[in-house]
């Protein structure tokens, strides 16, 4: 409120706003979004592991505006005819080099080097785990994505595998055992098919896409890793206005959520300099509340 329009009226008997009306029509009702963002994307995704410092800061300012519909891509079922051309991709060894790369451009740590010794066979069994936890624990599943992301990029662990799922799901505070057998059957699949039929029909074909549509289903579709600008300019052709970022919580909530936060992430959603980090960590959080890492030469924090 404006104090300058503050003031007690005998009059009215209002302390308060001076041009309020004596009876008023209100409407609690909360709006429903009438925006929904699509996110195509896959476990196993380097690009979406790059995006996620952009994304996740583009959802806490903007995500007010829209409803988030994440779909699983199916982008490795095996490697039985799997050819990707463009990126040199014919065989598990192939994908090291390219996540390499994509972690030295984006500062988002991968590692890597499972391709060469312990290569994941499919992307399907986390896509499905997701699936059963979006059915079974509905807004626990982004919370197993980016921990098997963590798992699969920075901490070179294979995603593919039962045990190393089960271990996450229950690192959830959920059942893994139970879950990873309900992924295992051919209703989780089911699940995972609907994804594949609704990303064909959003005219995906490369992962990540973001496609953000009004209520009459017409939108944009921004494909592949881009700017924060890029996203909320999208987002502002589908309103028709310039939309209003809210105030993003501070590092002391958001280490709540208790994945791990690097230093990539920390600098996109506060705007500060690598070299900065540190100290502006120091300065928001309070000491033996967190605990810092180099998880290949990237500083991580993560609450204690």
């Amino acid at each position: 409120m404006s104090h300058e329009s503050m003031m007690c009226d005998l009059e009215t008997g209002v302390c308060g706003i001076n041009d309020e009306e004596e009876m008023q029509v209100i409407n609690l009702k909360q709006e429903e979004k009438k925006i929904t963002l699509y996110y195509a994307t896959d476990p196993i995704c380097s690009h979406c592991w790059a995006l996620e410092p952009v994304l996740n800061r583009f959802i806490e300012e903007y995500g007010h505006y829209f409803r988030v519909e994440t779909k699983m891509g199916g982008l490795l079922a095996s490697w039985e005819g799997f050819s990707d051309g463009a990126n040199g991709i014919q065989k598990p060894s192939d994908v090291g080099g390219h996540w390499r790369e994509v972690g030295e451009h984006s500062r988002m740590p991968i590692d890597g080097s499972l391709w060469y010794d312990h290569p994941i066979q499919s992307s399907y069994p986390p896509s499905r785990v997701f699936k059963v936890i979006q059915r079974m624990v509905p807004g626990k599943e982004q919370a197993f994505l980016r921990a098997a992301r963590e798992a699969v990029f920075a901490l070179n662990r294979n995603i593919g595998e039962d045990d190393v799922l089960i271990e996450l799901v229950d690192d959830l505070g959920l059942n893994g055992k139970e879950i990873v057998e309900a992924a295992s059957q051919q209703s989780a699949q089911d699940l995972l098919e609907e994804d594949f039929e609704m990303v064909a029909r959003l005219g995906v074909r490369g992962f990540p896409s973001i496609i953000i549509v009004n209520k009459e289903q017409q939108g944009i579709k921004v494909v592949g890793a881009r700017t924060l600008e890029t996203y909320v300019q999208a987002l502002q052709q589908v309103l028709g206005e310039t939309p209003k970022p809210k105030k993003i919580k501070a590092l002391s909530h958001k280490i709540e959520e208790g994945h791990l936060l690097f230093s990539k992430e920390i600098e996109v959603l506060y705007d500060i300099e690598q070299q900065d980090v540190e100290s502006y960590v120091q300065s928001q959080l309070q000491e033996n509340t967190y605990r810092v890492q180099q998880i290949l030469n990237e500083m991580a924090i993560q609450r204690v």
